[in-house]
């Protein structure tokens, strides 16, 4: 006999059914439409790219560097989907004689998730066609998602809800309000976000599940190891900026001090820094579940580690 909790999960996992069918899109169809990207205006907006920040830049060259920044930040989300799809799909396996709606909606995220990889690979391609040559994204996601996978699901879980919740934070309060954007690119993130949201929604549901499993001891192991997937990504995120500072002012047709190679690297680096991390363990949905499923001192552990993160930008 079916429990009413079960029949209340059971529910919202019908919820997030209903809004992938009502949401559903086409890379073709909806999103690209046969248009390419305006080089002639900025992709990131400067509240997330925050190249406001660089006085000493012209119009032009922080015109350049949103598009560098927003070539980047399209190729993370490709980047980081490869384990959230993974994770998913082996999330799937709980369900596989049990819930039947509940793998529907897992089977639907990992489905739109390979949709957004496919995506973000191909405008990648469409921004290559229309930048100087010499940029760099090194990451093999399939090295990359085999480290991070390495950890618990239930650090995992973490990350991938931080993730969803930051792309909604950036489009509804930066990408969406700025009528001065590529409308191409403003258009990636509008439907991107739409099925990101009830992704999060998913995930809210599926990281409690997880917590449920784990003892108090794995639970602090666990912890530990969210903690260093965020250091991982930070690694990740220094050596991207270098990759990506380094692409803009060689493309940019002027020498720069050393003084001002180190205030851009320092913006660009705290800007990265926000968009992927701050943005995300910020958020007042991360922070309501984080502190139902951690203790006061696990919070305090983390919040240390964040501490040096969030230094001048």
């Amino acid at each position: 006999m079916d429990r009413p909790g079960d029949r209340v999960a059971t529910e919202e996992y019908a919820k997030s059914i209903a809004g992938s069918k009502k949401i559903r899109w086409d890379i073709e169809r909806d999103v690209l439409r046969g248009r390419d990207f305006d080089f002639s205006k900025k992709f990131l907006p400067d509240g997330i790219s925050k190249i406001d920040r660089l006085e000493f830049l012209t119009t032009e060259e922080k015109l350049f560097l949103s598009q560098v920044q927003g070539r980047t930040y399209a190729n993370m989300f490709g980047f980081v989907e490869r384990f959230i799809v993974a994770k998913i799909l082996e999330l799937t396996r709980d369900h596989w004689l049990g819930d039947q709606v509940a793998l529907e909606a897992l089977v639907r995220f990992v489905d739109e998730e390979l949709k957004h990889q496919e995506l973000f690979r191909r405008i990648e391609e469409m921004m290559a066609r229309g930048m100087p040559p010499g940029y760099g994204f090194a990451w093999d996601p399939n090295q990359v998602a085999a480290a991070v996978l390495e950890k618990s699901t239930w650090a995992v879980m973490a990350l991938i809800y931080e993730i969803e919740l930051f792309t909604q934070e950036h489009y509804q309060q930066s990408i969406e309000p700025d009528p001065n954007l590529s409308e191409l690119y403003k258009d990636i993130f509008l439907y991107h976000w739409k099925e990101e949201a009830h992704h999060a929604f998913l995930d809210a549901l599926e990281w409690p599940r997880q917590d449920q499993k784990i003892t108090s001891a794995q639970r602090d192991k666990a912890v530990g190891e969210l903690i260093g997937l965020v250091g991982e990504v930070d690694g990740i995120l220094r050596k991207q900026v270098q990759s990506d500072v380094r692409y803009f002012q060689g493309n940019s047709g002027r020498p720069f001090s050393g003084k001002e190679t180190d205030r851009i690297e320092e913006v660009v680096l705290s800007a990265y820094r926000w968009q992927y991390i701050f943005s995300g363990v910020e958020h007042p949905r991360f922070q309501e579940l984080f502190r139902r499923l951690t203790t006061e001192t696990q919070r305090e552990l983390v919040g240390r580690a964040l501490a040096p993160l969030a230094g001048p930008g």
